[in-house]
């Protein structure tokens, strides 16, 4: 979405018709719940995920409202999309360790949309190596 918004390039491809559903999660949320089942005493395994889910459609229009910028979408519906829907069952981990994921997906993503784009722009030779010539040449 970054690199396309520096190139003036306003398309998006996306695999299969976009109403797949996934849940994301901000990496301070992985972490802490990472680090509080580790020193706990639990020893069943446990799902450490979000359960707001999201389409993949939902998620182009909440990184579009944070860059700014209106996508043309181009569905490629004969792309592999994996399944249709998958999502997180926290019930267990609310239950033994009273912890949920905290950050909301829109957070999440304005603080990582953020930092990424920040990091596009800075000259960061890591980052901007990885950016297609155009979106260079548009800077």
């Amino acid at each position: 979405m970054i690199a396309a918004k520096l190139a003036g390039q306003h398309e998006i491809e996306i695999w299969g018709d976009g109403e797949q559903t996934r849940s994301f999660m901000y990496i301070d949320d992985c972490t802490d719940g990472t680090i509080r089942l580790a020193q706990s005493d639990i020893v069943e395994p446990l799902n450490i995920g979000s359960d707001e889910l999201v389409s993949i459609n939902r998620l182009v229009d909440i990184v579009e409202k944070i860059a700014g910028l209106k996508l043309k979408r181009r569905y490629k519906l004969d792309a592999p999309k994996g399944v249709r829907g998958r999502n997180s069952d926290n019930t267990l981990i609310k239950q033994l360790m009273g912890w949920a994921p905290s950050i909301r997906l829109e957070d999440g993503m304005e603080k990582t949309y953020k930092w990424i784009h920040d990091e596009m722009t800075s000259g960061n030779a890591s980052v901007v190596n990885a950016l297609p010539r155009q979106a260079l040449a548009a800077q």
